[in-house]
């Protein structure tokens, strides 16, 4: 996937200049806070908008971004996380916009970025924050991405794996939003111990976020009991008829804190 972004990264560069991306992340709807909106309720519930993933293809046939951000605003999710990735994920950069014009709730782009013109291009996409993934980026790519999200209003959401990608996360600004997921990306098998255990090498007051296979009551149940309450899911939606139902049955209604 990532060396499929380096060519991506290259033919957009092409088709639209860094000067000409600026001057769209300026003209571009006012940054809704991201963060603010995650801490604001309890749970904070990213709630992703995905039609298909590398692991399991067609996850939604019936996939309507706009539907789905009006139905997870109303069940109580505190952000959006929206797919701009193609090849992999059947995503498109445009649906970031028609989800925020469908909504008031903030969105991520997510995607697989790789250079600080696809942070500032999230910008001109609408975007109000981005998805730093460190198993794909180093800590040069991590501190200058994460400072051009800082200085385009955009919140980052820094993903890790394990012990030492934590340790590199780290050392990047505290404004950043920590990201753990549960799936092995070399072998696609999810174990939730992951989040809890990386829970406990960080300070209690650091936000953490929980990714991947958060898919039932009990899930949830087990990600609080270990004081971690912020999550990001979005197979488990996507593959019921109704989203927002799906929503509910999983965290009940988020309270306002």
């Amino acid at each position: 996937i990532v060396d499929r972004k380096y060519e991506e990264f290259a033919a957009r560069l092409k088709q639209r200049s860094l000067k000409d991306v600026e001057e769209l992340a300026k003209a571009a709807s006012p940054v809704r806070g991201f963060a603010q909106s995650l801490n604001s309720k309890r749970p904070g519930v990213i709630a992703e908008i995905k039609k298909a993933s590398p692991s399991k293809g067609i996850i939604r046939e019936n996939f309507n971004p706009a539907e789905i951000a009006a139905q997870y605003e109303d069940a109580g999710a505190a952000c959006l996380s929206v797919l701009t990735d193609a090849d992999f994920f059947q995503g498109a950069d445009e649906n970031i916009l028609i989800a925020r014009n469908h909504c008031s709730l903030p969105a991520l782009r997510k995607d697989f970025l790789i250079d600080p013109y696809g942070v500032i291009e999230a910008r001109a996409l609408h975007a109000d924050c981005v998805l730093l993934i460190v198993a794909s980026l180093s800590n040069q790519q991590l501190e200058e991405m994460s400072k051009t999200a800082f200085e385009h209003n955009l919140d980052v959401l820094v993903e890790v794996h394990d012990e030492e990608e934590l340790e590199r996360a780290m050392r990047l600004s505290e404004q950043c939003i920590l990201g753990v997921n549960n799936r092995n990306l070399k072998t696609f098998e999810v174990d939730l111990e992951i989040s809890i255990r990386l829970k406990k090498l960080l300070d209690p007051s650091r936000l953490l976020v929980t990714e991947s296979g958060i898919a039932t009551v009990d899930d949830v149940a087990k990600m609080k009991a270990n004081d971690i309450h912020a999550f990001l899911v979005g197979e488990s939606f996507m593959k019921q008829p109704r989203p927002d139902h799906a929503f509910v049955e999983l965290f009940g209604k988020p309270e306002t804190v």
